[in-house]
C-alpha cells in the first residue's frame, strides 16, 4: 500500500501485518517526519483479547509509531449498519480468527442472511463493509469459507457480486500448526466490481 492509504487490519493480534506495511511504506514513501505523521494516522488496527493488544501496541511503538492507533476492542461486536463512509479504508490486511464460534449474540449486529456463529465467515463480511470503493484486500481464510452451504453459500455469492476475488493462494494445511489445521488461503480482491473469473 502507498502511504496516502488508510490501512485497517479488524483482527491485528501482536501487529504483524500492520508493521509489515509500515516497514514497507517506509521503505517507498516515507521522506521525514511528516511523512511518518501521515503513516501513523492511517494504520489502524483492532484486537479483543489483551496480551496479541498490548504486543500490537508495544510492535507498532517499535517500528516508530509514536502513538499506535489501535482499539481494544471486538470489532465484530459493532453493529454492522453504523460502520458508515468515514469508517472505511483503502486497504484492509487480515488474519481473522477462523474454526470458532463468536461470542453469544455477537452474529446479531449483521444482516439476516448473513447470520453465523463461523468468526470467519464474519469477519469476511464485516471487511467488505470497511473497504471504500476500489479498496483492497489481502486476507487468510479457511477452505469452508469459499466451500460450505447455507450461509456460507449465501456469504460467497455476495462477496463475489460485490468484489473482484482475482487472486487464491492456496496454503498447506500445516501453515498455522499447533494453533490450526485446517487448510487456508490467502483471498486478494478488490471491492466494487463482481469476480468474472
Amino acid at each position: 500500500p502507498e502511504s496516502n492509504k488508510t490501512i485497517h487490519d479488524p483482527a491485528c493480534g501482536t501487529g504483524g501485518f500492520l508493521t509489515s506495511a509500515i516497514e514497507n511504506i517506509r521503505k517507498q514513501d516515507v521522506k521525514g517526519v511528516e511523512d511518518l505523521k501521515t503513516l501513523e494516522t492511517t494504520i489502524h488496527g483492532m484486537e479483543f483479547k489483551p496480551l496479541p493488544f498490548m504486543l500490537s501496541v508495544t510492535n507498532l511503538i517499535l517500528h516508530d509509531i509514536e502513538v499506535p492507533n489501535v482499539d481494544y476492542t471486538d470489532s465484530l461486536n459493532r453493529e454492522y449498519t453504523s460502520i458508515g463512509q468515514k469508517d472505511r479504508v483503502d486497504v484492509i490486511l487480515a488474519n481473522p480468527p477462523f474454526g470458532a464460534s463468536v461470542t453469544d449474540g455477537v452474529e446479531t449486529n449483521f444482516p439476516q442472511n448473513y447470520r453465523t456463529t463461523e468468526s470467519a465467515d464474519l469477519f469476511l463480511i464485516l471487511m467488505i463493509r470497511y473497504l471504500k470503493d476500489n479498496g483492497r484486500a489481502a486476507i487468510v481464510l479457511p477452505d469452508g469459507s469459499l466451500t460450505g452451504d447455507g450461509v456460507k453459500q449465501r456469504i460467497r455469492q455476495y462477496f463475489l457480486e460485490s468484489c473482484n476475488l482475482h487472486t487464491i493462494v492456496r496454503l498447506p494445511n500445516s501453515v498455522f500448526q499447533p494453533y490450526a489445521s485446517v487448510a487456508t488461503n490467502l483471498l486478494f480482491f478488490t471491492k466494487g466490481e463482481p469476480t468474472k473469473e
